[in-house]
């Protein structure tokens, strides 16, 4: 019997990768040594009061994503990196970030409750790395993360010191979704996702240069808006080109269809003269792209995923902004 990877059936049958980025107000990132189980908080180097704290937060449903990372020298340094990424309110070019530098993985915890609270901590540090690249390795979790995950992971920290971008960390990190779509990748501070990536496309997106319309094939879609409105906001990068990442930006869904086929979305964009644009578009759903698969190696059935096209799109408005100095 041949063995089912999600990531090959995905691509065989030509899903459309945008529309997967998913909306979290808060990404909490903490360094832990591989290996990682199924489940990554139950790993072995997970703190039991690391765990409790995940399982409170999934209880209250706050919209936090705790997250597992490691580089190739993680089990080697005698301190824990903490990160924390906070998404920006109204226009924004993403999340903010927090570093924390803890002697051990121990005081996680106890740092991210306070950071909770709203009270300040002692541990955080500032740092010149201004780009935290995620890298999708959790292959107990889904083997297509294994198969294509640590292998891409491997293959494009070697170009990074090729391509001397300090600035720029590589991490492995446990499942965020989209393992169909593997290798996946999340691009911090902006939030942005990638999938299906390779050497070139992955080059593209971290130089920001070359074919703009190598996002058609590999871009997911951005974290800070509504997953229906992540296909209108590639429409315009395709449009607009690499200048488009220097651009703060918001969205919102206005309306709705009861079935849910059509939808009114408006996107709004401040370029960094201060001139601000807002569009809205009729989203449709795409009957030709909407399928039916199995969302993971390991998933016994499959289930609807539904797609959107942009039906149309129009400018409600420009104007260009005043500052005060």
């Amino acid at each position: 019997m041949k063995t089912f990877f999600c990531s090959d059936d995905s691509l065989q049958i030509g899903e459309d990768v945008i529309g997967s980025a998913t909306n979290y107000q808060t990404y909490v990132l903490v360094e832990c040594p591989l290996p990682w189980t199924s489940e990554a908080f139950n790993s072995k180097w997970v703190p039991e009061n690391l765990r409790i704290l995940v399982e409170e937060v999934k209880r209250t449903k706050l919209p936090i994503r705790f997250l597992l990372i490691a580089n190739d020298v993680s089990h080697k340094v005698n301190h824990t990196t903490l990160l924390i990424y906070q998404k920006q309110e109204g226009l924004s070019n993403g999340y903010q970030k927090q570093e924390f530098q803890l002697a051990n993985i121990e005081q996680v915890a106890g740092v991210v409750q306070k950071w909770i609270w709203g009270i300040n901590s002692n541990f955080e540090v500032e740092t010149s790395r201004t780009r935290d690249i995620l890298v999708c390795t959790h292959g107990s979790h889904d083997k297509c993360c294994a198969r294509y995950g640590t292998p891409f992971y491997f293959q494009i920290t070697a170009s990074n010191t090729d391509l001397c971008l300090d600035n720029v960390r590589i991490w492995k990190s446990s499942h965020f979704g989209g393992h169909r779509f593997a290798p996946t990748v999340i691009d911090l501070p902006e939030g942005r996702y990638y999938g299906r990536l390779d050497r070139d496309s992955f080059r593209s997106i971290l130089t920001r240069t070359g074919d703009i319309h190598c996002l058609q094939k590999v871009y997911r879609g951005w974290g800070i808006l509504p997953t229906t409105l992540q296909v209108l906001e590639r429409e315009l990068i395709l449009s607009q080109g690499w200048d488009w990442f220097n651009y703060k930006v918001a969205g919102k869904i206005l309306e709705q269809s009861l079935d849910n086929n059509t939808i009114l979305a408006e996107l709004s964009f401040e370029q960094p003269s201060g001139s601000l644009y807002t569009y809205q578009a009729k989203l449709v759903k795409d009957e030709t792209k909407t399928q039916q698969l199995k969302s993971s190696c390991n998933a016994t059935r499959k289930s609807v995923v539904t797609k959107y096209t942009v039906g149309s799109f129009w400018m409600t408005s420009d104007k260009v902004m005043s500052y005060s100095t």
